[in-house]
């Protein structure tokens, strides 16, 4: 039974992390992007290398080089193929460093909103706190004059009853 609860848990998780990743337009952008690079590259491979017979088959290569999967069906023979096949392979590190910024973004900011509540908690018991310490200080300072009132009447009054006696 627990075990059902620990997976109900996670579908849960699962769920509410999809919908915070579909309300970042970000990712639906980097999604694009990396579509819109493997079909401009897959048709350049198609056009420039002599290996790739279709343009499907290069949007293909191009797909698998970007994505580090790496089949080997379909790859370039010819310079200019490889070369844009380089250029692929640094474009897929870059978006798949980008993904995983932008996944660690969603989960960052869904712990924040919860940081932000404690923190405005915590301003709110941190303002009443020197609140109440300026009010004792001027309670301390209040008490300092009258007690330094207090020692100058205790003083002048010993000197005159001093002066009486002599």
């Amino acid at each position: 039974m627990r075990c059902l609860a620990e997976c109900h848990n996670a579908i849960k998780w699962a769920n509410t992390l999809k919908v915070d990743l579909i309300k970042a337009r970000n990712l639906g952008y980097l999604v694009l992007l990396a579509v819109m690079v493997a079909l401009v590259a897959g048709l350049l491979l198609f056009l420039i290398d002599p290996n790739i017979q279709s343009p499907l088959d290069g949007i293909w290569s191009a797909w698998v080089t970007m994505t580090h999967v790496g089949f080997g069906d379909v790859v370039p023979v010819s310079f200019l193929g490889r070369l844009l096949a380089a250029g692929l392979i640094l474009c897929g590190l870059v978006f798949f460093s980008l993904f995983t910024a932008l996944i660690s973004v969603t989960l960052i900011g869904r712990n924040m909103d919860a940081l932000g509540g404690n923190v405005l908690r915590i301003e709110k018991e941190t303002s009443s706190i020197q609140d109440e310490e300026s009010q004792i200080l001027a309670e301390l300072v209040r008490l300092n004059k009258r007690l330094e009132a207090l020692e100058n009447q205790l003083l002048s009054g010993s000197s005159q009853s001093h002066s009486q006696f002599n």
